[in-house]
């Protein structure tokens, strides 16, 4: 195999163990052991657990980044907020549920993350709740209307958005995504918009 698709291999190995058995657990046994394949065979394509693991957290940040910009763009326009940010979250509820595996370290689903991988977090993090916020105060100033704050709004969402994910992943039959979108739905009503 070129050594690049076995890196790759390696990497789905090293996430679903990561997933299943927590951090604490992630060892090149493990891994090799996932991915039907030989420590030395590991060790051929990673100078050890710590690159190995590096490689995953960028491939994990980019990748759930990479949807969580892109699910942005395709919820349309901000100039409705309420919409938008409706539209987002149902297809945030999407992503979570195709992509479990690389949605339930960065929701902190994971058991014994270590700073480094929450520090990445963190700095993903804001990247996307200043997404949120440049698109919430465009709607707000299409809106008119009294001032809102939108870097605190920023900050609302993005945790309702997280939250929204771990309830989906941890209970799916009492959390489904039309329950969610409707309290988010009635939450938005109950601040209907000011202005002309």
């Amino acid at each position: 195999m070129p050594v690049d698709e076995r890196r790759e291999q390696l990497l789905d190995a090293a996430l679903t163990v990561l997933v299943r058995d927590g951090y604490d657990n992630v060892s090149i046994e493990a891994i090799a052991k996932e991915a039907g394949v030989t420590r030395p065979v590991v060790y051929g394509a990673y100078d050890g657990l710590e690159p190995l693991l590096h490689a995953l957290l960028d491939r994990t940040r980019d990748r759930a980044l990479g949807q969580a910009i892109a699910l942005l763009h395709e919820a349309g326009s901000p100039a409705d907020v309420d919409a938008w940010i409706v539209r987002a979250m149902d297809l945030l509820v999407d992503q979570v549920q195709d992509d479990p595996e690389v949605w339930r370290p960065v929701l902190g689903l994971t058991a014994g993350a270590p700073a480094i991988v929450r520090d990445r977090i963190a700095s993903t993090r804001e990247l996307i709740r200043g997404y949120l916020q440049a698109g919430i105060e465009t709607g707000i100033d299409l809106r008119g209307g009294p001032f809102v704050d939108a870097e605190i709004l920023s900050h609302i969402v993005l945790a309702m958005a997280e939250e929204f994910g771990r309830l989906v992943l941890q209970d799916p039959p009492r959390y489904d995504k039309e329950r969610l979108l409707a309290a988010l739905q009635g939450l938005l009503a109950a601040a209907p918009p000011t202005g002309p």
